[in-house]
């Protein structure tokens, strides 16, 4: 007996190119290279950079996050292009495209793929602000910090005021001074605070940043591994001035920090005397003897009275 004509059919195969593995093929190198420029070539040039553990953590999160992201940024690339050149309409072809049903297997593996990056970047993120040395502000810094780095760190308190920064050094006398040293390989704990409005001190290179509110002392860590300068920043909008509410700081050999620290304390030991005693925050009605230290030694500044020599209006 002869087969039906519907029997005798072969199987339907598939027709036309494997798009998957097209897609699939023209990404895997595009991927790969970007990562190995992102990680190994741009990675090391990546801001904050490398000049304190903290900023070199924050700068390995950064390529690690980066290195992740970039595969992923590929492939919606590739798959965008791929798709405006492979299915764009053309001329006198109206007709529907095929019907899409789902793809198990696709499905799958977009859900788990998805799902490890992002499970493995929240753990990630989690240790590295929580593991104490990392210096972020998830590792308890702030008003009360859970832990802090091994050893003496050397205290540098940070007052901000419309429109300057001050340092006080308490195991220096407890001088107060425009200027901001730190020794190379020491660990330095930062005491931020206000005498007024909210700022925020912002050590980029050194990848330090903490809000400084009247009345909390806010605390930062950090250990600088190589000399040279940082720029300091108010990153807290904070009135008039606040555009020009920075300054440079140092990060000198341990010797030269202490020959300026001792000397810097000798110079400054009259007008120390006139400055309230060393305290973690400030009551405001103490601020006008600041100021009248801050004058006598030739600072301008100091709750609302700086203003740079360009302003027409001096006080």
């Amino acid at each position: 007996m002869a087969a039906s004509p519907a029997e005798a059919a072969p199987p339907t195969e598939r027709t036309g190119p494997n798009h998957g593995l097209r897609i699939f093929l023209i990404w895997l190198p595009i991927a790969v290279v970007a990562d190995v420029l992102l990680y190994w070539v741009y990675g090391p040039h990546m801001p904050p950079g490398t000049m304190s553990n903290s900023a070199a953590s924050q700068q390995f999160d950064i390529k690690v996050m980066s290195v992740l992201a970039a595969p992923v940024m590929a492939f919606v690339l590739v798959y965008a292009v791929y798709a405006f050149v492979v299915w764009h309409h053309r001329e006198g072809d109206d007709t529907d495209g095929p019907a899409i049903y789902g793809h198990a297997r696709i499905q799958a593996t977009w859900i788990t793929v998805s799902a490890v990056i992002v499970l493995f970047l929240a753990g990630f993120g989690t240790y590295e602000l929580a593991a104490p040395g990392f210096a972020g502000a998830g590792a308890g810094e702030g008003p009360s910090p859970i832990w802090k780095p091994n050893g003496d760190p050397l205290q540098i308190q940070v007052i901000a005021q419309q429109w300057r920064f001050t340092y006080r050094y308490p195991q220096y006398g407890g001088f107060e001074t425009t200027a901001l040293y730190l020794p190379v390989g020491q660990p330095v704990q930062f005491n931020v605070t206000s005498l007024d409005v909210i700022h925020d001190f912002w050590a980029y290179q050194l990848g330090v940043k903490a809000d400084a509110n009247p009345g909390v002392n806010n605390v930062a860590y950090t250990t600088a591994e190589h000399t040279g300068t940082f720029e300091v920043r108010c990153d807290e909008l904070c009135g008039l001035w606040h555009g020009a509410m920075f300054n440079t700081g140092n990060v000198v050999s341990v010797s030269a920090f202490q020959a300026w620290a001792n000397k810097t304390e000798a110079q400054l030991a009259s007008i120390t005397s006139m400055l309230p005693a060393y305290a973690t925050t400030y009551d405001p009605t103490t601020i006008a003897q600041i100021n009248k230290a801050m004058a006598k030694a030739g600072i301008a500044g100091a709750n609302g009275y700086y203003y740079p020599p360009n302003d027409p209006e001096q006080p």
